[in-house]
């Protein structure tokens, strides 16, 4: 998908990723962006206005480092290869993109906070600039 098409607030940045990523990844509509967030994102409780609250969250890591090397190793130890990841920025609201995990780590360029989906394993990873990610299995 073009990244003219549809919603966006930075579409430039979004088409440079999906370039960088070579046709591994798509710009998701309106409402797959939702469906994703509804099994994802909403189900965690936040803190302040960004922030998710992993209180009684079975966290599986956690660091203070943020760079695209420590998220490469994070989804390395976390998802396979080939599985869809979908990231979620603050900076960029809207729109997210589904990519292979093993591409994710170019997103950490354009922005200081963002949340990566592994689909599959159930794991969200949670990264916030000058206080690190934190990785952990989805709430049911």
């Amino acid at each position: 998908m073009s990244a003219e098409i549809g919603y966006g607030a930075q579409p430039d940045v979004i088409a440079a990723l999906l370039a960088a990523a070579g046709g591994r990844a798509v710009v998701l509509s309106y409402d797959e962006d939702r469906s994703f967030a509804a099994v994802s994102l909403s189900r965690f409780g936040s803190v302040g206005s960004s922030r998710l609250d992993w209180s009684g969250v079975e966290v599986l890591q956690s660091s203070p480092a943020f760079d695209g090397g420590e998220l490469r190793g994070l989804l390395g130890g976390l998802a396979r290869p080939d599985e869809l990841a979908v990231v979620f920025w603050g900076n960029l609201a809207v729109p997210s993109l589904a990519l292979v995990a093993t591409h994710a780590d170019m997103i950490l360029e354009c922005c200081s906070e963002c949340w990566v989906y592994l689909v599959d394993s159930g794991i969200l990873i949670e990264f916030q600039d000058g206080e690190g990610f934190t990785a952990g299995r989805v709430p049911r």
